[in-house]
């Protein structure tokens, strides 16, 4: 069930408890500092924290994993250092599943189907290219996807991540002819009012590092007009 715990200071918190705070991410938020100097969701995050429980000192606050900035939905922080290393565990040894959500020009030729790909990542223009052989320096990235709903000008996908490689939904929906909408980087013809890209962290399933209770997050999409018709 889509739930939103607390919607201040433009931060929508979906999820929070003593060990983990989930943010349902805006487009444009960046989640860690970076060499724009914007100022990332994790201070936000740790100010939300400092005025809610009266906080002194410095408030602890791990991140647990990243989604690109033009992206929206699901980040996940710890509290505390003990749902951290736990937290990278479950990520890194693939413990959670991750639903993404995306609207992209060209309807796939498959209805639903398995994409599986090797991906370079360029850094000069920080971007990543899907092959379908193995070549130098690439990493394999796998994922699933089907067809949720058709509209007028695009089609409504649901995807579930199995790696989790730079850029990797964005280039691999690319290489099959079916770029994100407002996705310049990846072949879309015209940005988005906002800057951002269809694409929306919409799910995530994993059992909580601490309670080991089964937690589901789901993130309400954002308030535009496409969305709305997913």
């Amino acid at each position: 069930m889509e739930k939103i715990v607390s919607n201040k200071n433009n931060l929508q918190v979906i999820h929070e408890d003593n060990h983990l705070i989930v943010i349902n991410k805006r487009v444009g938020d960046i989640v860690q500092g970076d060499k724009t100097g914007d100022k990332p969701l994790s201070e936000i995050v740790k100010e939300y924290i400092k005025d809610k429980y009266n906080k002194p000192g410095e408030v602890f606050l791990g991140v647990v994993h990243r989604l690109d900035r033009p992206t929206s939905g699901i980040v996940v922080f710890a509290r505390t250092s003990k749902a951290l290393s736990r937290m990278n565990e479950l990520f890194s040894n693939r413990e959670t599943q991750k639903t993404y959500w995306a609207v992209v020009k060209n309807k796939p030729e498959k209805s639903k189907d398995k994409l599986v790909h090797y991906l370079k990542r360029n850094e000069k223009n920080n971007t990543s290219k899907a092959h379908i052989h193995e070549v130098p320096d690439s990493k394999l990235a796998s994922l699933e996807y089907q067809i949720i709903k058709e509209l007028t000008n695009y089609t409504a996908l649901e995807i579930q991540l199995h790696t989790g490689r730079h850029h990797q939904i964005r280039a691999q929906l690319a290489a099959i002819g079916s770029p994100i909408k407002g996705d310049l980087k990846y072949g879309f013809d015209r940005s988005n009012p906002d800057g951002g890209i269809h694409l929306h962290a919409r799910q995530l399933s994993f059992t909580h590092p601490v309670s080991k209770e089964a937690l589901t997050i789901i993130a309400p999409t954002p308030d535009d007009v496409i969305w709305k018709a997913v």
